[in-house]
């Protein structure tokens, strides 16, 4: 009878530990809790003293690509507030692609800067972090040094220069001369006339060419489809071929895509490749003109089937003033490297005697 009681009184001590458990763990808890939110809080606070440090500009995007955070730097770099705003909408109104991959221009305060752009996705998957470095003065520096080397590149060429310079002058003087002896007939006048024209014009072409080269860089930019240029340039060369009894072909894989950059220098050096194919083949000889793209670049190759060019002087054919043609300025394969290289490409060739040779010319597809 009286066992009852007695489970009863054990059961008002169990029930009374277990909850003296439960609030040493609840305290346990509410303690930890507090001890994590402490920690949270600093470091969120170290977070945003360091995205406040950093010379670089933070966005972080939601997984629907709106901006949760930006620091500082990103929104003097932009002079706006970012907060909310559609990242990729934002981008596409004030960065613009440039010719070299992964750097973009942004107008700021009148004046155009040149920056990098990362994406990184966030772990969880829930967002991403973009990170943005001004670049503008390391690019400007990257223009001088290029263009010291082109200057130290001039200096080295004076004396050949001076060569160059020298043999159409000397020539026209001479043609010239012979125009005052008063016994030429009209029919001999005009042939001396013609021939004079002809050497006075291939110092011009020198010159410009040289200019051309000292110049080096490009002076303009614009987005056009590069099939449009294909098509333009094989409506120019196929007559010329044509006239020398040469197949000419043209082809592009390039449907709508679109290039940026200056599209005059381009079609310069284009030209030049497709000229050099022209005067390297006799009558029954065949070009193939063709462009093609991938992500990252477009890839231009001008292909002939003429006796090829001997390794000892593919390395030296974009050397300044090196040329294989009595009538070449030297200039026009250096000049067509460094429109590529100014575009974030360059020329290769590739040629076997008896066999052709191939020139292909890539630019970066601008970002």
């Amino acid at each position: 009878m009286n066992l009852p009681a007695t489970d009863d009184r054990l059961d008002a001590r169990q029930l009374a530990d277990a909850f003296r458990q439960f609030s040493e763990a609840s305290e346990a808890l509410t303690g930890a809790y507090a001890g994590l939110q402490t920690q949270v809080g600093q470091l969120t606070e170290r977070l945003s003293v360091l995205m406040g440090a950093l010379p670089a500009g933070v966005v972080v995007l939601d997984r629907d690509g709106r901006v949760v955070q930006a620091n500082r730097a990103v929104e003097v770099m932009f002079d706006a507030q970012l907060g909310g705003i559609d990242w990729s909408g934002f981008c596409a109104e004030r960065l613009a692609a440039t010719e070299t991959p992964g750097e973009w221009q942004l107008e700021q305060a009148g004046e155009n800067r040149r920056v990098t752009r990362v994406d990184a996705p966030l772990e969880s998957g829930e967002g991403r972090i973009v990170l943005l470095t001004d670049v503008t003065e390391a690019h400007l520096m990257r223009l001088a040094a290029e263009r010291n080397e082109r200057l130290a590149a001039m200096g080295e060429m004076v004396a050949g220069l001076a060569h160059q310079l020298r043999t159409p002058l000397s020539a026209a003087m001479l043609y010239t001369a012979t125009l005052v002896q008063q016994e030429l007939g009209p029919t001999d006048r005009e042939r001396i006339g013609g021939r004079a024209m002809e050497r006075l014009r291939h110092l011009e072409k020198l010159i410009r060419d040289m200019l051309l080269f000292a110049r080096g860089e490009t002076l303009g930019r614009e987005p056009f489809r590069i099939c449009d240029l294909v098509a333009e340039l094989a409506q120019t060369l196929e007559p010329v071929a044509r006239a020398k009894g040469l197949a000419f072909e043209a082809a592009c894989g390039c449907g709508d895509s679109v290039l940026i950059g200056d599209r005059k220098a381009i079609a310069g050096a284009l030209t030049n490749l497709l000229e050099n194919a022209v005067q390297a083949l006799d009558a029954g000889g065949a070009i193939h003109f063709n462009a093609t793209h991938g992500d990252a670049e477009a890839r231009f190759s001008v292909t002939d089937n003429g006796r090829g060019i001997d390794p000892g002087l593919q390395a030296r054919l974009f050397e300044p003033f090196f040329t294989t043609r009595p009538d070449g300025t030297g200039l026009g394969l250096a000049i067509a490297r460094g429109v590529a290289r100014a575009h974030g490409g360059d020329i290769g060739i590739e040629s076997e005697a008896g066999r052709g040779s191939t020139f292909t010319l890539t630019l970066a597809m601008g970002g």
